[in-house]
């Protein structure tokens, strides 16, 4: 019995914190049993577990307590840092927008000459492959065979064509009979052309009954001198060549390298001279017009001299 008042005796000394009375503990519900000393004892010690988890609630609830005591302050910082920084004035970052600059610029630079560099090597690569047309071939083949048909016609031309000459300068000679009737029926006659020796234009006053002809480039001239005197040189000895019906005396010029031709056999006595290397054409070409166009003549050579 004095256990038991001990026990109670406890039991009214600690007053449970949960709110609970101790006669509620001891209470039981409808049906329930007493509980003995031992259950005594469990519901004596079970105040202060109950105890213990109100503790831990309290202890959560001043942690939010001082969370939420803590927000606000932080808040007010963080809303005071957000005002300084308002009132602060931004500086701009120049060098940024030049640095980005810089780098675009040389990256435009950069990238249309790798476009051109591309597109000049995929157009030789084009050009490479590409075959030639035929029209281009047939051209380049024909047009240096036409230049060089171009260029011989031109030549052909050039000298087919007449070229001025400068007037030919002769000097008189005596010709007593250049205004007979042999002289003025022989002339008319003369062809224009001897070989390639063309008829040149004399300056005046040219010389009574003569005729002169010349290379389309100039140079000697072959002339023809009509109702001359009997040459001294020819006589009876002197040697005599037929050339068309026509004997001809030739008197050498070794100086002038030329030969001059006299007709001994007409009414009249005719001097063709002609210089080295103009070919038989000349001499032929006038025998043949002296022989159309004057009768000949007994010779009447010089006597032998001394």
């Amino acid at each position: 019995m004095a256990a038991d008042s001990s026990d109670s005796d406890s039991a009214k000394g600690q007053e449970p914190t949960g709110g609970q009375k101790p006669t509620d503990l001891c209470k039981g519900g409808a049906g329930e049993t007493t509980p003995g000393p031992a259950e005594k004892i469990s519901a004596t010690e079970q105040p202060a577990a109950t105890a213990e988890i109100p503790t831990a609630k309290e202890s959560r609830a001043a942690d939010d307590a001082e969370a939420t005591s803590q927000s606000p302050a932080d808040d007010k910082s963080e809303t005071t840092g957000q005002s300084r920084a308002t009132d602060q004035p931004e500086t701009p970052d120049t060098d940024g927008p030049r640095r980005a600059s810089g780098e675009s610029d040389a990256k435009t630079d950069e990238e249309p000459g790798a476009a051109e560099k591309a597109r000049d090597a995929a157009k030789s690569e084009s050009d490479e492959s590409r075959p030639y047309p035929p029209a281009l071939i047939a051209t380049a083949v024909a047009l240096p065979v036409v230049l060089v048909v171009a260029v011989l016609v031109a030549a052909v031309l050039a000298r087919r064509l007449p070229t001025e000459r400068e007037p030919l300068v002769l000097g008189p000679v005596p010709a007593p009979a250049a205004t007979g009737e042999a002289c003025t029926k022989l002339l008319p006659a003369l062809p224009a052309d001897l070989g390639e020796f063309t008829k040149s234009t004399l300056v005046e006053p040219a010389p009574p009954a003569t005729r002169a002809w010349q290379r389309p480039d100039g140079g000697d001239a072959i002339v023809l001198r009509c109702g001359l005197d009997r040459p001294l040189e020819f006589h009876r000895a002197s040697p005599l060549q037929i050339v068309n019906d026509v004997q001809w005396f030739e008197a050498r010029d070794d100086a002038a390298k030329a030969s001059t031709w006299f007709a001994v056999d007409r009414e009249t006595y005719i001097a063709l001279t002609v210089p080295d290397g103009s070919g038989p054409t000349p001499l032929q070409e006038v025998s043949d017009t002296i022989t159309a166009n004057l009768p000949a003549k007994p010779l009447d050579p010089g006597p032998l001299p001394n």
